[in-house]
Order: structure tokens, then sequence, then C-alpha cells
């Protein structure tokens, strides 16, 4: 085996924006010590988010490791579901780092899987916290997304999508109930959540 994969997404819950999956490829021979003390993004500030992100860019300047990640749009989460758009975006990322399947174990978070072409694949429940290569994986795809949700904030004022960056805030809510969706929004999702707000009180 000559390299070691890692696969993690972002943004599986939001009521808005694109779903994405982050991969790192690294050698078998990596250097670990490069990245220790690397951990899951959502138990990282989104200041050292940042500065995990430059530390994999410059990796990737340096030849160490490689990653690519990919986004599937709320159209699409709408029209087909979280779970095959997350296939989608995850099965983009490895293409986009051209490995050869059967050079590769891939290691995935959660309940995520490789196209079955990856015959040495291992999903690791909270992988994203137990396995470096994974948690590399979870930082390049949070700060992808938060960052493409800061752009979209400028084209959408009235939602607050740089400090929520779409997901289900009561302050998000809010502001759906009151003038509606934009393009971002995942209508599926958003219908289920208003819904249930508006339910009455069984108490």
């Amino acid at each position: 085996m000559k390299y070691l994969i890692g696969i993690d997404e972002a943004g599986r819950g939001p009521l808005a924006g694109p779903v994405a999956v982050g991969a790192v490829v690294v050698r078998q021979d990596f250097d670990w010590s490069l990245t220790r003390g690397v951990r899951d993004s959502k138990k990282l500030t989104a200041r050292v988010r940042e500065e995990w992100f430059s530390t994999i860019r410059a990796l990737r300047r340096d030849g160490a490791l490689n990653f690519s990640v990919s986004f599937t749009s709320a159209s699409l989460i709408d029209k087909r579901g979280i779970v095959p758009a997350i296939a989608l975006a995850l099965r983009r990322c490895l293409q986009e780092l051209n490995v050869a399947p059967r050079d590769c174990q891939v290691l995935l978070d959660g309940n995520l899987y490789a196209p079955k072409e990856y015959v040495f694949q291992k999903t690791i429940i909270r992988g994203d916290d137990l396995e470096p290569i994974i948690s590399l994986a979870s930082v390049v795809a949070k700060v992808r997304r938060d960052r493409l949700m800061t752009r979209f904030a400028k084209r959408f004022p009235s939602y607050g999508f740089e400090r929520h960056k779409g997901y289900g805030t009561l302050s998000h809510r809010d502001i759906i109930k009151r003038i509606g969706f934009c393009d971002l929004h995942r209508t599926t999702f958003c219908t289920r959540l208003l819904q249930k707000d508006q339910a009455p009180s069984t108490n």
C-alpha cells in the first residue's frame, strides 16, 4: 500500500448551503510529527482551524500531502437527498486526488463509504477525533465550506450566513419565517424544521 487517504464531510445538517467532503492523502511513510495535535474540526475554534488549514496548505506546497474538497449544492441535496449528495462529492474528491484505488487505504469518518473499487477502506465511528488523517480531512472540509458561506453572505446579506454558516440557529429560522428562502436553502430541510417549530405543544 503506497498511500493513506482520510475522508470527512462538513455541512450535513445545515438548512442552507452545500455539503462539503474533504479528502487528504499522504504516503505511508508520512511524518506524523508534522501534524501532531490536529483534532476533529468541530472541537477547534475557527481561528485554530484556519491555522491548521495554513499548515496543511504549506505541507501540500512542500509535496508532503495533497488534499481535495468537493461541494454538492443545496438544489441537488433537495433533488436527490443528503446521502447521495455526499456520495457524489466524495467520489469527486477521490477522482481529484487521482490515486489508484488498489494503491491506497481509505479511512472514513462516521457512516461514510468510498466507492466499492476502493477495496481497502474502513469506516470509523468518531474517526475525525481518533485518526489524524481523518482529522486533517475534517479541517479542510470545514474551512473551505465556512469560507464559501462567508462569501455567499455578501450575495444574500439578509440571512447572516457569515455567522451561522447555514445551520438552523434560532435567528436563522426566524429570518426564514420572516422573509422566506433564498437560492441557497435546502427547502426540504427547512420545511421539516419549520413545521416542527410550528407544531402545537403537547404539554
